[in-house]
């Protein structure tokens, strides 16, 4: 019974062995990654900040007609 025991835990690690180590002893690095892309933030926030002063005009405007 022993014998019989020692024989599967021999098979057992042989099977992990053969099934882990192709992924730790691959011979080729893993792919490089991505540069991020930048986004342009420029146009919309310009468009933003013109939307933002002329409420803040008609607002003003609003409040001396008062």
């Amino acid at each position: 019974m022993k014998k019989l025991s020692f024989v599967f835990i021999v098979l057992l690690v042989i099977v992990a062995a053969v099934l882990i180590l192709p992924d730790i002893a691959s011979a080729q690095p893993p792919p490089p990654l991505p540069k991020p892309t930048q986004t342009p933030i420029d146009g919309g926030l310009g468009l933003l900040a013109a939307a933002g002063g002329a409420y803040a005009v008609k607002k003003l405007r609003d409040r001396r007609k008062e």
